[in-house]
């Protein structure tokens, strides 16, 4: 050890240094950090959560409640851009329809349920799916087989014929759109789910919590489902931008939400027969929006899937 001379004179030991032991990160920091490496990714939950943002401040924002139709004035129906309303009071920025909805306020509160849609049908689809994937994973035998076949039943079908069949058959509103995607949606998560949970049941800690006698559901709630989490994540990530994209479908066709509370698809419905006339703003700016908001769903969820996905890693 290197000796150093002392205030008095005499030799002192020198401290030694041990080094720092570096913070080891966790998956998911990992996981955000890798994220946080594409631009496009970056750029796209900017933009999301712009639009979440102003869609869940709509009611403070928005110049006009298009759902309230004592706002409406029929004499400032299908107004061209930056056109000032009756009383001039405010000016619609994006035109108006011909109903007299302001485009800009239209589309926002059309975002409210677009958005509200996707993510909860998701979020239902995703609880539901992935509850009967860890099932069948873990009973096996006739329970696997009979929810399996269900699942490649449904994923056999066009989305749009079931979905307008049930349409169809319980008629229109919210409810039955989310109920609608719902049933649309929860094989996805269950078909993912199960493959994650056969892969996972055969690690060591699962072996090992059974040989400690550890009760069947909390190795599936405990140890099995938290492992499942990244990929459930990226298809629900996916599955938002597909119910959204449906469900303008279906309100575009006329089956989806009533015509008092407007989502995009019905906003581009409603002026898609005169785009030709002149009028090409009533459904314009509406399918702006729903492009700008599935593709950024769409960056987000791609770099999710990279992200979780070794295999896709450089």
């Amino acid at each position: 050890m290197p000796l150093h001379p002392s205030s008095n004179g005499t030799p002192a030991p020198a401290l030694a240094t041990e080094p720092v032991p570096m913070r080891r990160e966790s998956p998911w920091q990992q996981g955000l950090r890798e994220f946080l490496r594409s631009k496009s990714a970056v750029l796209g939950l900017v933009v999301l959560a712009i639009l979440i943002a102003a869609a869940l401040a709509a009611p403070w924002i928005s110049p006009q409640n298009p759902y309230d139709l004592s706002q409406l004035d029929v004499m400032d129906a299908r107004l061209p851009p930056a056109t000032a309303n009756g009383a001039a009071t405010y000016t619609y920025w994006l035109g108006t329809d011909g109903q007299g909805r302001d485009l800009l306020s239209g589309i926002i509160y059309g975002l409210r349920i677009s958005l509200g849609v996707g993510v909860g049908s998701a979020l239902i689809a995703g609880i539901l799916g992935t509850i009967l994937g860890l099932v069948a994973a873990y009973a096996g035998s006739r329970v696997d087989a009979l929810i399996m076949r269900v699942v490649d039943l449904l994923l056999s079908f066009p989305s749009i014929l079931v979905a307008l069949m049930i349409l169809a058959y319980v008629g229109k509103g919210i409810g039955n759109v989310v109920l609608t995607l719902v049933v649309l949606e929860w094989a996805y998560f269950a078909r993912t789910a199960r493959g994650q949970a056969l892969v996972e049941s055969r690690r060591e800690y699962v072996e090992a919590a059974r040989c400690q006698a550890i009760p069947n559901w909390r190795i599936v709630l405990g140890h099995i489902l938290p492992n499942c989490l990244p990929p459930l994540i990226v298809v629900g990530s996916l599955q938002v931008a597909r119910a959204i994209t449906l469900e303008a479908t279906l309100s575009f066709l006329g089956l989806g939400v009533p015509v008092t509370e407007p989502s995009l698809g019905l906003l581009i419905a409603n002026g898609y027969q005169t785009m030709l006339s002149g009028e090409y703003w009533i459904s314009l700016y509406p399918g702006l929006a729903l492009l700008v908001t599935v593709v950024a769903i769409n960056l987000v969820g791609d770099r999710l899937r990279d992200v979780f996905n070794p295999r896709l890693q450089k």
